[in-house]
């Protein structure tokens, strides 16, 4: 699922980009994928089962809300889904909120140029406590394993999706944001501009930015005029991989 979302996002960026990119691809996506493949070795090594194990475990053990209350598998899965997109969501709002964890949140925040490789550009020690937190949501929810599996699909698809350097009707995009977070909605939150990357938190489902009144429609600048990044790092040093992996340790910039 993940490399036919990928290639798919990939071959839209290609016939149909939205904004022209500023630095060169090759250099962007070698560090994108490096931090990408180091991530994923890391989990793997540390959360061999990851959060589907936590599912099976906890079915098996029967812990949880929804193993504890019998609850049946339609409702169980409707539910864990909802759950985890919010539990995701709030985190992403925390990353921004606190110091420590906006020191390794930046690093996805300082990509130059947006496209469908920023969607896996997180410092490995963010996607570790990720993936913490969504194990320690599993086991309290009891949450079923094929929702878990679901719940990842829609992760890693959506995200590939809304980071994507692609063009959308206006109407289309309208339509589809009512419901989920499209490229044009969360290019926002990747602006330059303090008030905007400070909302459009969303991945998946829009309501919750316009719950929580954190939801911006259009960037101040327009999508061609914005600012994509951080304001102290604009040159070409968040497209190599040592100092992008660096980042959280050196002394934070206004």
């Amino acid at each position: 699922m993940f490399a036919g979302v990928f290639l798919a996002m990939a071959l839209w960026e290609r016939t149909a980009p939205k904004r022209q990119l500023l630095l060169p691809v090759s250099g962007r996506w070698t560090t994108n994928w490096a931090i990408a493949i180091l991530d994923t070795a890391l989990v793997r090594l540390l959360f061999p089962l990851a959060a589907v194990g936590a599912a099976l475990d906890a079915s098996a053990q029967g812990w949880g809300l929804f193993n504890a209350l019998g609850a049946p598998f339609w409702l169980a899965f409707a539910l864990s889904v909802l759950a985890l997109d919010f539990a995701i969501w709030l985190q992403h709002l925390i990353s921004h909120k606190v110091p420590a964890l906006w020191r390794l949140h930046q690093v996805h925040h300082a990509d130059r140029d947006l496209d469908v490789t920023t969607a896996i550009r997180f410092h490995p020690v963010e996607i570790l406590l990720s993936m913490a937190l969504k194990i320690g949501l599993v086991y309290a929810l009891g949450a079923p394993a094929a929702a878990v599996i679901a719940f990842e699909i829609i992760l890693n698809g959506m995200a590939m999706f809304n980071h994507a350097n692609v063009r959308l009707p206006k109407q289309v995009d309208a339509a589809l944001r009512l419901v989920v977070v499209t490229p044009d909605m969360h290019r926002v939150h990747h602006s330059v501009r303090r008030a905007e990357h400070d909302a459009n938190y969303g991945f998946n489902l829009s309501i919750w930015d316009r719950l929580f009144g954190v939801y911006v429609d259009q960037p101040a600048g327009g999508h061609h005029g914005m600012r994509i990044g951080l304001e102290p790092y604009q040159g070409e040093e968040p497209a190599r991989l040592g100092w992008t992996l660096a980042l959280p340790f050196r002394r934070m910039k206004a």
